[in-house]
């Protein structure tokens, strides 16, 4: 009888240690969450908090043979680089194997400290900023592509319309900056003047007609603005009300669908060109992440939410493929191992990446027509051969319904 009971306890500890005692694995999130891009940081967690759970409710992470939680710490930078580096030093101490970051500003100043030997840490970057991808830091994976591709087709989109004259009122900031300087390359490349250049701060302020009075006073023939969603939905507000009536060239960090939410709907936007609205793209019938996130945050999702959420995934894929959880080189060097990452099971597809660690997602664009939206527009910035953007179109699982057209681009 104490064999037997002896061989239930030597099994019953057995079991409890290989399925009762899974390891943990630290990602940390820096990023605003608080002041007026609060949602915008938000919406990010949000989308990798929604993995997070997923993950660890199938099983969690297994390496070798130990499953491990994933847990998330998120810390507030209030976009400043110093807290931001901070912020990264804090997670690695705790053992983070990887830190989000959502603004350019700050991943530019993470991205100098996060090789440095011993204290090593990937770094997920969220940004459509082209200098991104020639910072050469080994240890960073960029998402989405790179918005270079987007200025080009929105200044096509513009020239056709016979628009001359543009009008900048954009973000400050690396972004921003970067935004205003590849837009006016593109415009004058195709004959355009810029009339005015206007910038102003989306992140700390909330009033821009100063700036839009003065970019309004050189009489544009349509207008590039944009920041987080939510401010720029303030500036759209203010130039009608200031009087402007031409259409808006809205660059990619503001959302339609976010913005049309808060002005009531797409009648005071009237003209224009963005992102595409998440909501206009309708998903492969077996992907359920819209659903799921509304259950979990009672609310629609957003852009930024859908591509953290897949970036989630996919760093947990790459650490099982490279199975480790210390070395972080060998999990960044297993992300393009995992890929493609289809769209039956993810809202934004990651189908590769660049040598320089940016993912191949494609890009959307959608117009507005007299306060109405038009059908979007899927771009491929990646393939370097028709043939290539052909094999994407075999590959991915986007709604066939969606229209998609290869665009030559830097990325």
């Amino acid at each position: 009888m104490i064999k037997l009971v002896k061989m239930y306890l030597v099994i019953f500890f057995l079991f409890f240690s290989a399925t009762g005692q899974a390891g943990e694995i630290l990602v940390g999130f820096s990023g605003p969450l608080s002041g007026i891009a609060a949602e915008y940081g938000q919406d990010v967690v949000s989308g990798i908090e929604l993995a997070i759970k997923e993950i660890n409710s199938a099983g969690g992470i297994v390496v070798g043979k130990k499953k491990y939680n994933v847990v998330l710490e998120k810390l507030d930078d209030r976009i400043d680089p110093t807290q931001a580096v901070n912020n990264a030093r804090r997670l690695k101490s705790k053992g983070a194997i990887a830190v989000f970051n959502p603004v350019f500003n700050t991943i530019s100043a993470i991205a100098r400290i996060n090789e440095e030997k011993k204290n090593e840490l990937l770094l997920l970057a969220f940004t459509s900023t082209p200098a991104a991808s020639e910072l050469g830091n080994k240890l960073m994976v960029i998402a989405p592509g790179s918005f270079t591709h987007l200025a080009e087709v929105y200044a096509r989109w513009a020239h056709s319309k016979g628009w001359k004259k543009c009008a900048m009122v954009v973000t400050l900031g690396a972004y921003g900056d970067e935004w205003r300087h590849v837009f006016r390359k593109k415009w004058e490349e195709m004959g355009g003047t810029i009339t005015a250049d206007q910038p102003a701060n989306y992140y700390t302020e909330t009033d821009y007609s100063a700036q839009l009075t003065a970019a309004i006073a050189s009489k544009p023939d349509c207008m590039l603005i944009g920041g987080p969603s939510v401010t720029t939905a303030l500036a759209i507000e203010q130039a009608r009300m200031l009087g402007y009536k031409g259409p808006f060239l809205l660059i990619d960090q503001a959302k339609l669908d976010v913005i049309s939410q808060q002005l009531g709907g797409t009648t005071l936007i009237g003209n224009a060109i963005a992102t595409a609205a998440i909501t206009s793209l309708p998903p492969h019938p077996e992907q359920k992440f819209g659903t799921k996130y509304r259950e979990m945050f009672n609310k629609p999702a957003t852009w930024e939410a859908a591509c953290n959420y897949t970036f989630m995934h996919a760093l947990a894929k790459a650490v099982e493929k490279a199975q480790t959880i210390k070395d972080v080189f060998k999990v960044r060097e297993a992300f393009p191992q995992i890929m493609p990452l289809l769209n039956d099971r993810f809202p934004m597809e990651f189908l590769g990446m660049t040598p320089q660690g940016r993912v191949h997602v494609f890009t959307s664009t959608q117009t507005v027509t007299d306060g109405r939206l038009d059908t979007p527009i899927m771009y491929a910035w990646w393939p370097r051969t028709q043939e290539e953007f052909e094999g994407v179109l075999k590959i991915t699982k986007t709604h066939r319904s969606i229209v998609k057209k290869w665009i030559k681009a830097p990325i």
